[in-house]
């Protein structure tokens, strides 16, 4: 969700004018590294799985890869994608897990109230934006608040800008009845815990609860999700502005072993922020195997070698060989992902970018168009969704490659943004992501090259001028 909630602060302080100079004290001229990942041209060691008791035999990894390639009709594409996954350096592939697919607001909020109900030891939320004066936000923390009450350890960590317009005495309420709050790099530099840091935001949306069931996607705390996106008809909203149509995200709730993954992200995040210290709880409970997917949790930071999601996304793109289907709500590629993606075009991989056809920002709108030319030429099909706002963060590759999350692919998520994702290897969960992204494709229009060529040239204009910052979206 992009709003312009640090000028609305600036404003607020006197501070109004020199737009570029403050662009770039906030945003520097920070670039993503050149990584040419070749993971997934030969395996260099044995594919290995952990379980709910940390990494298993070489036999049972065996098995379990039998199994996996046995479900997928396709072999030899789905062993590359677990050799990708082994091979790029960060958290281990997990067998044993239970995920579900969460589609829009209702639906999600449900699943997550019926959990949080459920909660006998804590509760931890990361989250880019918490509302706190409208139905959703107040539902949330009237729950938590119970919960505190109840015994219930509740932890809230929510950013500083993402929640910029939430009222102070919002969180004070939460605090005051003994829930852990945590601002995330507060806009305020007197307020400022490990220098002032503006620019990196916490753009994770996560909850874990007792530390066996999480959830993570797109999806923030506010009551722009209170509508679903598939039950209205295209006509009737083509007319309609940003404000007056629901919102379209996806989500996903995960119970099984990969949920100790999440948390250590969580109490590491808050740790960096120097949050008040989290003890007395079970916060990593004995874990089970709660159903057959295997799953690997990707956490990215501005403070990592290199974004663990950028390259995962990177070699996944440059190993796809049938399908490359991507949703995604902020899409302004870096020169590497051009690439990848006119490259997979080429080797005959049937490309398709889903993206939004109205926003909630009209430069991120204009600076993704600006791609949309070049990319056209090359055979990379482009769909736009005009009847909701598209917010997804999600991708599908061959059919078996799997991504659900908070990153977006732009700059300020693979540079600047703590981001969190989970990536799922399965044919059976592939399938259910194929016909989501056939359902959102049903709501949304082809845009052809000879279409492209006929736009305005106010339109062109636009989005030559929004290109220029595109290191900075």
């Amino acid at each position: 969700m992009r709003t312009n909630k640090l000028s609305s602060w600036f404003k607020s302080t006197g501070i109004s004018s020199l737009p570029l100079i403050l662009s770039l004290l906030l945003f520097g001229c920070s670039s993503i590294p050149i990584m040419v990942p070749d993971m997934s041209l030969e395996r260099a060691k044995p594919i290995q799985f952990d379980g709910a008791n940390g990494p298993l035999s070489s036999k049972r990894s065996k098995e379990i890869l039998a199994r996996l390639k046995k479900d997928s009709p396709e072999t030899q594409i789905f062993d590359k994608h677990l050799a990708i996954e082994t091979e790029v350096f960060g958290n281990p592939l997990v067998v044993g897990n239970y995920v579900e697919l969460l589609i829009d607001g209702p639906t999600t909020y449900q699943a997550m109230f019926d959990a949080i109900e459920q909660a006998k030891d804590h509760i931890n939320l990361e989250t880019f934006i918490f509302e706190g004066d409208d139905e959703v936000g107040q539902r949330f923390a009237d729950l938590l608040i119970r919960k505190q009450k109840s015994g219930v350890q509740v932890n809230v960590m929510y950013d500083s800008v993402g929640s910029l317009t939430t009222p102070a005495a919002f969180f004070k309420t939460l605090k005051d009845s003994g829930i852990n709050t945590l601002e995330f790099n507060p806009v305020n530099p007197l307020k400022a815990r490990k220098g002032w840091q503006v620019n990196e935001r916490d753009h994770r949306k996560l909850l874990i609860v007792d530390g066996n069931t999480a959830f993570l996607g797109g999806i923030n705390i506010s009551s722009v999700y209170s509508r679903g996106s598939f039950s209205g008809s295209k006509s009737s909203s083509e007319k309609k502005g940003v404000k007056d149509i629901p919102w379209r995200d996806t989500h996903m709730r995960i119970a099984g072993p990969i949920v100790a993954e999440f948390q250590k992200m969580f109490l590491a995040a808050w740790a960096g922020q120097k949050g008040p210290l989290l003890v007395d709880r079970n916060y990593y409970p004995e874990l089970n195997s709660k159903g057959k997917e295997v799953v690997r949790a990707i956490g990215s930071s501005p403070e990592d070698t290199y974004n663990q999601m950028y390259v995962t996304l990177l070699s996944a793109f440059n190993s796809a060989e049938t399908q490359l289907w991507i949703t995604n709500a902020y899409f302004v590629p870096d020169p590497q992902m051009l690439t990848a993606l006119k490259e997979a075009v080429q080797r005959g991989v049937d490309v398709r970018l889903l993206l939004p056809g109205k926003s909630d920002s009209e430069l991120v709108y204009y600076t993704s168009r600006s791609y949309y030319d070049e990319l056209l030429k090359a055979g990379v099909k482009i769909y736009e969704r005009n009847d909701a706002l598209l917010h997804a963060k999600t991708a599908v590759i061959d059919g078996v490659w799997s991504t659900i999350g908070s990153t977006n692919m732009d700059w300020r998520s693979f540079v600047s943004n703590y981001e969190i994702n989970a990536v799922v290897l399965g044919q059976e969960f592939g399938d259910k992501m194929k016909a989501l992204f056939e359902k959102d494709l049903a709501s949304s229009h082809l845009i052809t090259h000879e279409q492209w060529k006929k736009r305005s040239l106010y339109s062109r204009l636009k989005e030559r001028s929004a290109r220029i910052w595109a290191r900075f979206l």
